[in-house]
């Protein structure tokens, strides 16, 4: 909770330093970069930083803390800290890496901002920072305990037992411990981080959904080859990577699984939406459920570009037709030849399905699409607290 002290000057500062966050974030990133250039190389998401995606998603997080702290002062948006913790457990970030991020930003809001930043504004946003950074360092130490390991000791090698090519643009990525053993445990729903050595010598990460139900003795993954939609911006650097140079045999760095869209246990009603690869999720709640029989009712809604484009396309049909109580919606953009009853023209239209008002529903894909379907399932019922999402790299819904 913030101080009384802090309150009314966060308050009263927050349009400002709202409306330059975007410069903030911006400097900050830069003299963070300059002082450690290695966090640029072997961190952070170099893709993201020339896109601005995670000086955007940076920028809206620490708005929504703080609106919230002076809003809602009995309140903490723990979804929005959860999923930031897990992507960190993910990465191996430790404590002491929260100390250098606090200088900079600090500073980059007193360089922004200039004489409007007194010694009371300072530390109280200093103190917005601290009450941030330290939930995020107790949840992050409390994720590594969890797993088992010391904090930010995540990463191991696995090795690729198959490659498959799913679709025109994915290939998954069957990963095995080298010593034969089982794989850890995971819930179904969450991701693993994998870093790569580039050819200029950078160890980039990036994050992917377990896209098959735990309890066996290897892991999979699907990646999507990232490409330039308009050739200005650059095509994904490890998603590339991993299509031109990985084959079985060969040994990758990946991390422990981390995650908070996960299925939940009991037998309530489900609504899984997808769009792209966003469907690597919804296959390991699916083959969850499967593999344990489940008759809880579960409607399963997927949206492509074509059936060429949907990536285990046979698989997902397969995985519903196994559950009792499950039902599919495909939407393709061109579904070609398609005329079975489950396929339809155009983009996903969940309107036009009855979920119960009770279901929890899990949403993966572009943001787009994501808020879309959110939209239309609070008009059928839906409540805001039952309905979950995943984003694939920055966080962008609270920016927007």
């Amino acid at each position: 909770m913030l101080s009384p002290q802090s309150v009314p000057v966060v308050r009263a500062t927050l349009p400002a330093v709202g409306a330059n966050l975007s410069s903030i974030t911006e400097l900050f990133y830069r003299r963070m970069f300059e002082e450690r250039p290695e966090l640029l190389r072997d961190l952070f998401n170099r893709g993201n930083q020339a896109s601005g995606a995670q000086r955007e998603a940076l920028a809206g997080a620490v708005a929504a803390f703080a609106t919230t702290l002076v809003e809602q002062p009995g309140e903490r948006p723990d979804a929005v800290l959860g999923r930031i913790a897990h992507k960190h457990a993910s990465l191996g970030i430790t404590s002491d890496q929260y100390t250098l991020v606090g200088r900079h930003l600090m500073g980059a809001v007193g360089e922004v901002l200039g004489d409007a930043v007194t010694p009371e504004v300072a530390a109280a946003w200093d103190e917005v920072y601290w009450l941030m950074a330290n939930a995020l360092i107790a949840l992050e130490a409390r994720l590594y305990a969890g797993a088992g390991v010391e904090n930010g000791a995540v990463w191991h090698d696995m090795e690729i037992a198959e490659r498959v090519e799913e679709s025109l643009d994915t290939a998954s990525f069957e990963l095995r411990r080298p010593d034969g053993l089982p794989t850890e445990p995971f819930t179904p729903g969450q991701y693993v981080s994998v870093q790569v050595e580039l050819p200029d010598g950078a160890r980039q990460i990036r994050q992917y959904s377990l896209s098959t139900a735990p309890d066996r003795k290897t892991w999979r993954i699907t990646v999507k080859r990232e490409r330039s939609a308009d050739g200005r911006d650059p095509e994904g650097e490890v998603s590339s990577w991993l299509h031109t140079h990985a084959r079985p045999g060969d040994l990758v760095r990946v991390s422990l699984p981390f995650g908070d869209l996960v299925l939940p246990e009991g037998d309530g009603p489900l609504v899984l939406a997808s769009a792209g690869i966003g469907i690597t999720p919804m296959l390991s709640m699916l083959d969850h459920l499967a593999n344990t029989s489940a008759r809880r009712q579960v409607t399963v809604v997927h949206a492509d570009r074509s059936p060429a484009h949907h990536a285990h396309r046979l698989e997902l049909d397969d995985l519903v037709s196994r559950l009792p109580g499950g039902t599919l919606h495909l939407w393709y953009e061109r579904p070609e030849d398609h005329d079975a009853s489950h396929v339809n023209e155009g983009l996903a239209d969940v309107t036009r399905l009855d979920p119960p008002a009770d279901a929890t529903a899990f949403l993966c894909g572009p943001l787009p699409f994501m808020r879309t379907v959110r939209g239309d399932l609070l008009t059928r019922g839906l409540s805001p607290k039952n309905i979950h999402y995943e984003v694939f790299g920055p966080d962008l819904w609270l920016s927007k």
